[in-house]
């Protein structure tokens, strides 16, 4: 069976789809920042732990080297920051942990499939603030992560073909800590998220996709805007150092 890491596998969605993938016969490999959550985590699903913590682009190297071999990579670590915050590299962290780290990560290790958990709440990146210094809000912050996450998989699955790259909205306000801190409600459950995204992960004839849940949707229309999408990549390179996939 493919080998699959799923990011952000120490709590809600990416815990349930690790174990849910593992149960399917999956190799899988958990990912988190806490090296006993990990491992934890690993013990209980039976998977492979590594570390890394995406607020230091140089973890997000190492793990992309001790992560040779994926065959599946789920971009689905993510955070929510209600005041500004910068990474160890001086990037607005919920950008950085968020998207740069995923395009970093992913570009890197080149599976041939990969699943980015975005979100349906998008908004479009000021490319004169992406680092919002002005007016900033953390869920305009999250929004505007999740929508390049969306751009950068319509754009990698359009410079390389022969991969497979999506991208979802796994469920609304999924049972998970980050929606009851964040917004003190939840609508779904984690199931539904990880049904959707397993989903994904198994789908192998179809590429520089939107769902939203387990169906095919829209995106904001900046995703398809060619020239936004080719700005961000540039930019995204020059943040990262990142090296470009050959065609």
């Amino acid at each position: 069976m493919p080998r699959v890491l799923v990011t952000g596998s120490t709590d809600g969605l990416g815990r349930a789809l690790a174990r849910e993938l593992g149960e399917r016969g999956h190799d899988v490999v958990v990912h988190g920042r806490s090296r006993e959550r990990v491992e934890a985590v690993a013990g209980e699903v039976g998977a492979e732990p590594l570390v890394a913590d995406f607020a230091r682009l140089d973890d997000v190297r190492r793990l992309a080297e001790e992560a040779r071999g994926i065959d599946i990579l789920v971009n689905n670590a993510g955070v929510i920051v209600p005041r500004r915050e910068l990474s160890e590299d001086g990037h607005e962290l919920t950008f950085q942990v968020n998207y740069l780290a995923t395009f970093l990560l992913t570009l890197l290790i080149l599976p041939p499939r990969t699943v980015n958990v975005a979100s349906i709440g998008q908004r479009a990146p000021d490319f004169d603030d992406l680092m919002l210094e002005r007016g900033y809000e953390g869920y305009r912050a999250y929004a505007q992560s999740k929508l390049c996450q969306i751009m950068f998989t319509f754009e990698l699955a359009e410079r390389r073909p022969d991969l497979v790259v999506n991208a979802l909205h796994p469920a609304t306000l999924m049972d998970t800590k980050m929606a009851r801190e964040t917004f003190g409600t939840t609508r779904s459950t984690v199931a539904e998220g990880v049904e959707a995204t397993a989903h994904l992960v198994e789908l192998e004839d179809v590429s520089g996709r939107y769902f939203d849940g387990l169906r095919q949707a829209r995106a904001d229309r900046t995703a398809y805007d060619r020239g936004a999408r080719t700005r961000l990549w540039d930019v995204s390179l020059e943040l990262t150092g990142a090296p470009p996939p050959a065609r």
